[in-house]
């Protein structure tokens, strides 16, 4: 199947429509990149549809544009993925570009629920109480990252040199990485693609060895990295593969 009859292929099982770049102003431009994403990009790498999907929900989420959030909210629902799933993917990008982002990106999937008849609030995934939250998140963050981001706030003043270490311990990992639908092994995929969205090179070394570490492959990385590429361009996707292929292998 060339890449023109697979984009067509996977055009209409995401979309549950016929693709047609013949309409509306800019046909050329449809043409080039519904032949790229759907025909070439799909096609490469080791990752399913689903994380595909949710990879591309985070992107969308990461950059707010909103509007391609819709389409690929139905597009992720009509492939099997549930409004749970969706959902986590979109609150894990909170303690990455803050919250009014998030909130944006959550009026968008949940008019999407509500057009498809889905009744909201949807089910809680929170797992965790105000008393345990830094030691959930202490418990996940740990054997991954270790006490790095601590150590480097150690001189700071007395009072700020453990805010931020507290913080990234009790929101990050704790209100957000021990909450139901999602696993670390998905999150943490999800999270390298959101950083990659901003550049965030720091991060995407320390985030590349933590997929590492909690059983992502170099190959499942830098498959991930290559569906973001329609959604961020070639210079962050390059930037991101440069230093995933560069890490160290676990084990």
């Amino acid at each position: 199947m060339n890449r023109v009859e697979f984009s067509k292929m996977k055009y209409k099982e995401l979309f549950q429509q016929e693709m047609n770049y013949e309409i509306g102003d800019d046909p050329e431009l449809m043409e080039i990149l519904q032949k790229f994403i759907f025909g070439e990009v799909f096609q490469t790498g080791n990752i399913s549809d689903r994380e595909r999907e949710l990879i591309t929900i985070v992107l969308l989420t990461m950059q707010q544009t909103l509007p391609q959030l819709k389409a690929h909210t139905n597009a992720s629902l009509n492939i099997g993925v549930t409004p749970l799933e969706i959902r986590e993917a979109v609150y894990q990008c909170a303690p990455f570009i803050g919250f009014p982002k998030v909130l944006n990106a959550v009026a968008t999937i949940n008019e999407v629920f509500k057009e498809r008849g889905n009744l909201l609030p949807l089910e809680s995934a929170k797992t965790i109480t105000e008393e345990d939250r830094f030691q959930e998140g202490f418990d996940i963050q740990f054997p991954i990252y270790g006490d790095e981001i601590k150590n480097k706030m150690a001189t700071l003043p007395e009072g700020l040199n453990e805010a931020l270490p507290r913080f990234l311990t009790e929101m990050c990992f704790g209100d957000f990485y021990t909450r139901k639908a999602l696993d670390i092994k998905t999150r943490e995929l999800l999270v390298l693609c959101g950083l990659v969205a901003i550049n965030a090179n720091p991060q995407i070394q320390q985030h590349g060895a933590g997929n590492l570490k909690v059983g992502n492959s170099k190959e499942t990385l830098i498959s991930a990295i290559l569906h973001c590429l329609p959604y961020i361009g070639f210079p962050y996707a390059i930037n991101a593969v440069n230093v995933i292929k560069d890490l160290e292998e676990v084990g």
